[in-house]
């Protein structure tokens, strides 16, 4: 099996994270991919997040209609802020040795690693894939290993893609830029414009029943 991670706040979730699961997942030709959404975030406020389990149902709305995507709830068991070391961890532990592992997050987080806990251990338990912009340069993507870890890697300039020493790989993969976040269909709902095209009419018609971002 060749299973994507794919973690996040997803506050709420949109067509700009399920276009661009699929986009990796047709590259990497993952079996699946698994969103994880956050209990409480390390690095976001929680009183500006809906609360976990209410994350958790509108993704389960959108994944029913595809047979690649599916969700996790391992987080929000935990009661705690999410690490991504103990996530990993779970899912190399849990699911088998048989397993490809991907762990999918964009440039912007992947350049703040260094602040994640135990950020030295996660390039031995599984592979990354990395989302960049069109034409991201070369010298952005070095940039995105820490400097004391740069000795561990080799860059393979042909792939995009830097092989650690445990044999697992980060992957800097281009991919379709899709103008939508999770912030701007926040302040839009704030200010009671419409949010329609922007995310499933599943979940437009679940914050709208729970009454969710308005000011």
């Amino acid at each position: 099996m060749r299973v994507g991670l794919f973690g996040g706040t997803f506050n709420p979730v949109h067509w700009g994270h399920l276009k661009t699961a699929d986009e990796i997942r047709k590259i990497f030709d993952l079996t699946r991919v698994i969103f994880i959404p956050t209990n409480i975030s390390p690095h976001k406020e929680p009183e500006e997040v809906v609360p976990a389990h209410h994350r958790l149902k509108m993704l389960d709305l959108v994944v029913e209609d595809n047979p690649y995507f599916f969700t996790s709830d391992v987080e929000l068991k935990r009661h705690d802020r999410s690490y991504s070391i103990e996530t990993i961890t779970y899912f190399t532990q849990t699911i088998g040795k048989d397993l490809d592992l991907f762990f999918i997050l964009g440039m912007d987080a992947f350049l703040e690693i260094n602040t994640w806990k135990n950020y030295q251990e996660l390039f031995s338990l599984c592979n990354f894939i990395v989302m960049t912009r069109p034409g991201y340069e070369v010298k952005g993507i070095h940039n995105g290993i820490p400097s004391q870890l740069m000795n561990e890697f080799t860059y393979m300039p042909d792939e995009k893609r830097f092989i650690h020493r445990s044999r697992l790989s980060i992957y800097f993969t281009e991919v379709t830029p899709i103008d939508i976040s999770s912030c701007s269909i926040r302040a839009l709902k704030k200010n009671n414009r419409s949010i329609n095209t922007m995310l499933p009419e599943k979940v437009n018609h679940y914050i709208e029943e729970h009454k969710f971002y308005r000011d």
